[in-house]
């Protein structure tokens, strides 16, 4: 397995560098690469925590962890990345497990929400979530809400 150096952020604490890697990032995959017309920043990034996997300084994976009552009563995972050369290593597992392990250190044991594209279903099955909505449309993207129950 790769070695990956992870990041943890609040959004003051991210340099600019750092911002402006995540955000073309988010933009390079979700608007050209999914031809996904959207508003990529949505005024959330403030309250959220960034985290991240770098090899080679160079972002490989990322997600933007949502506290409660900002996109859904629970926490969220969102804005899930991978870069395409290292789809298929396994990180993606791991940034997940990652993701849900930082939810609970920093919000509690609770449920988790998330918005997945429809196609990823299987994949966020595999990590405990279920889905929870019919099928939607989100910005040309079929999406569907999924949640992680979460025994309390």
């Amino acid at each position: 397995m790769m070695d990956y150096q992870w990041n943890l952020k609040k959004f003051d604490e991210l340099t600019n560098i750092e911002l402006y890697r995540i955000l073309k990032l988010r933009t390079e995959v979700f608007v050209l690469e999914q031809e996904c017309l959207y508003p990529e920043l949505d005024d959330k990034d403030y309250a959220c925590l960034h985290l991240w996997a770098q090899q080679q300084g160079e972002i490989v994976a990322y997600t933007r962890l949502v506290p409660p009552g900002l996109s859904y009563p629970e926490p969220s995972i969102g804005r899930v990345i991978v870069v395409k050369e290292a789809r298929g290593t396994g990180i993606s597992q791991l940034l997940m497990h990652k993701s849900i392990e930082t939810i609970f250190a920093q919000f509690g044991p609770n449920d988790i929400q998330i918005g997945a594209q429809f196609h990823l279903k299987s994949f966020y099955e595999k990590l405990g979530f279920a889905q929870k909505s019919e099928p939607y449309p989100d910005y040309g993207i079929l999406h569907i809400d999924m949640i992680k129950s979460t025994l309390k």
